[in-house]
């Protein structure tokens, strides 16, 4: 297992200034995923927006408390196949979110664990590896 570390709360004192300040840039993404609340059985599905090596940013109907723990399976296409790669997440930020007249939420996720395969796979769709035409 990879174990992830942060400089969150650096990089989230800086949003009053706007620039991209990340030290691993975001990758517009729209992916499916599907997530389970640690110790909750039932799974959820939502879709990736961005992503990036240390984290990503989730839409969900579901109302999610920030500092949940989740069991993240990210699903893309691998040819003409559909692959996933598994990961550790916490909720770090939440923001309502209407869009023409849909109404659900935003969560900014950091990846607390991952294991090497599924960086391997993380690192690949980062790197416009997996064509997702």
């Amino acid at each position: 297992m990879v174990q992830m570390n942060h400089d969150w709360e650096n990089r989230m004192n800086t949003t009053n200034n706007y620039h991209e300040k990340r030290k691993y840039p975001r990758t517009v993404m729209d992916l499916p995923l599907e997530y389970k609340v640690i110790d909750v059985s039932n799974a959820q599905g939502g879709l990736v927006i961005n992503l990036s090596k240390m984290g990503l940013l989730l839409q969900s109907l579901k109302d999610i408390s920030v500092g949940t723990n989740l069991n993240i399976a990210v699903l893309f296409p691998k040819g003409f196949e559909l692959a996933d790669f598994k990961v550790l997440a916490e909720v770090v930020r939440k923001d309502v979110y209407w869009k023409d007249g849909w109404e659900g939420y935003q969560y900014g996720l950091k990846f607390i664990q991952i294991g090497e395969e599924d960086n391997r796979k993380l690192e690949q769709l980062l790197s416009g590896w997996y064509e997702l035409e």
